[in-house]
């Protein structure tokens, strides 16, 4: 296909070529809504020069620097988590938003602090996804002093010195999956839960939420006790492999952080699909595979883009002139997915 060009900008927009001209140039002023029109069209059919008009529509915008820390630069979710970040911030047409994704070398007290100290030095507000150290509240009050606020997402940290928390309700996600594996499993059994570490607050809920709802609602099945998997494909194989092999009885379990990709090799290792009701966070290629292939039964997903949406929205609030944005939390529903609607 050959490139558009400015009448190609022109049609689609619905102006002249000489108000694209204007736009591009900045020869003379153009209503504003206008400008944002030629803007948009331009994404839409993929003009060469949408970065340049990007730069004409937005220039008397506010510019912010938001930091971002995130786990695990290796697994597909954290990956499409930061493209979503990018993407959102790209196309914000209330301000010029400038992002900074940083990863944790190891998700250790020295490490986070560490990487926090990066981003302070160049941006006015952070966002980070991270286990709840004494360390990092500390850190995180430290930069609540210098006037940057740090919200936590996806689990909670620092309560009462973040200014906000943005995820799901991870009370609710542990008892979605363990009410699924009530109803999904073939008799009542024995059912297990993964957590990443109990430092994560977000998996600490989930399984509170997991085992509250089977002493309540569903006693004939027995959960043993929790597997830490420090969130590792490897360690979940080996330790899914000896659950199974430690209770014949087992009928199903939850992996309530990451690492189910060792989960699901383990049930195809030992051809156990179908067999067992087994349920995993967020819709990724691993897990979509493991859904039709009938090795999963349920995945709780997060809502990624509305996620950054909520998130970017709060963080401009933080820091926008005469804003006194309380601290809270903010819970979004989150999706189900089933081999049938995959």
């Amino acid at each position: 296909m050959k490139r558009p060009t400015i009448q190609d900008l022109a049609k689609v927009s619905g102006v002249s070529v000489a108000t694209v001209d204007r736009v591009l140039n900045g020869r003379h002023r153009v209503r504003e809504e206008t400008a944002r029109r030629v803007y948009e069209a331009a994404s839409s059919i993929g003009y060469h020069a949408v970065g340049l008009l990007r730069q004409r529509v937005f220039q008397d915008l506010p510019q912010y620097r938001f930091g971002f820390l995130l786990q695990k630069p290796n697994q597909q979710f954290y990956q499409s988590f930061a493209r979503e970040i990018e993407a959102v911030a790209e196309a914000s047409m209330l301000a010029r938003i400038s992002v900074q994704i940083e990863y944790a070398a190891a998700p250790t007290p020295s490490a986070i602090v560490e990487k926090l100290d990066l981003l302070a030095k160049r941006n006015q507000a952070i966002a980070f996804v991270g286990p709840d150290y004494p360390a990092v509240t500390s850190a995180v009050e430290d930069l609540k002093t210098k006037g940057i606020p740090v919200f936590s997402i996806l689990t909670d940290f620092a309560s009462g010195v973040r200014q906000g928390y943005i995820g799901l309700n991870n009370r609710k996600a542990g008892r979605t999956a363990a009410w699924l594996i009530s109803k999904a499993a073939a008799r009542p059994g024995k059912v297990a839960c993964f957590v990443g570490s109990h430092r994560y607050h977000g998996h600490e809920l989930r399984e509170i939420g997991f085992r509250s709802f089977f002493r309540e609602n569903a006693p004939e099945f027995q959960v043993v006790e929790t597997l830490i998997n420090l969130e590792t494909a490897e360690i979940t194989h080996e330790a899914t492999l000896d659950l199974i092999k430690q209770h014949p009885d087992l009928v199903g379990f939850y992996v309530c952080g990451g690492g189910m990709e060792g989960a699901i090799s383990a049930i195809r290792e030992e051809g156990l699909a179908g067999k067992l009701a087994v349920v995993v966070n967020e819709l990724t290629t691993e897990s979509r595979a493991a859904l039709a292939d009938n090795v999963v039964t349920m995945v709780i997903g997060t809502p990624i883009r509305t996620l950054c949406n909520e998130l970017l929205a709060l963080m401009t609030a933080s820091i926008a002139p005469d804003q006194d944005l309380a601290p809270g939390q903010t819970f979004l529903p989150f999706d189900i997915f089933t081999s049938e609607n995959i």
